[in-house]
C-alpha cells in the first residue's frame, strides 16, 4: 500500500545536478535544508533572514532557487496587482516562509492563493518563529482526504 501511495504522488520530474529528481524527493529536501537553517539560526529573527539562509542552503544542495520572484496577478486577462513569492524552487514549489509565534488559516490561504495565481502545483509554508518549526504542505488544487491515493490539502510535515 505504502508504494501505491508513493507512486500516486509522483508528479513532474524535475533537474537538481544534472539528475533528474523527482516532486517528493526535492519537497524533502527543502525540508531537510529548513530543519538545517532553523537549527543553525534558532527562533527570532526576521522572515527576510531566514529567507536568506535557506536560499544559502538550498543552493549548497545544488537547488535552484529564486527569491523574491515578482509575479503577476490576472483579473479578466487584466494585471490587477502584484506579489513576490518568498522563495521558488526549480521553477515548480512556492515556498512562503513565516517568522510568527503560530501559523494561522490566512497564511495557509495566502499560499493557496500564490499557488493558483502561479498555476504551480506544490507549496511549503514554513513557520520559523515559534517555538518548534512548522511546516505545511499545500496544494493548488483541493485533494480530498477520503482517497488515500491523491495527498490531501492539509499534510502538516
Amino acid at each position: 500500500m505504502k508504494s501505491e501511495i508513493r507512486a500516486c504522488f509522483r508528479q513532474k520530474n524535475i533537474r537538481t545536478k544534472g539528475v533528474i529528481v523527482e516532486t517528493e524527493e526535492l519537497i524533502k529536501s527543502i525540508i531537510h535544508c529548513a530543519y538545517n537553517v532553523r537549527i543553525h539560526l534558532g527562533a527570532g529573527f526576521l522572515e527576510s533572514v531566514y529567507q536568506k539562509a535557506l536560499v544559502i542552503e538550498l543552493k549548497e544542495k545544488g537547488i535552484y532557487a529564486v527569491a523574491e520572484m515578482p509575479i503577476n496577478v490576472y483579473y479578466k486577462n487584466e494585471v490587477v496587482g502584484e506579489f513576490r513569492a518568498d522563495i521558488i524552487v526549480e521553477g515548480q514549489i512556492i515556498i512562503e516562509l513565516k517568522a510568527v509565534q503560530h501559523l494561522m488559516p490566512v497564511h495557509e490561504a495566502q499560499l493557496v492563493n500564490y499557488l493558483a495565481a502561479t498555476h504551480k502545483d506544490h507549496g511549503l509554508l514554513i513557520n520559523f518563529g515559534g517555538e518548534r518549526i512548522e511546516i505545511k504542505r499545500k496544494f493548488r488544487e483541493y485533494q480530498s482526504r477520503n482517497n488515500p491515493f491523491k495527498p490531501h490539502d492539509d499534510r502538516t510535515c
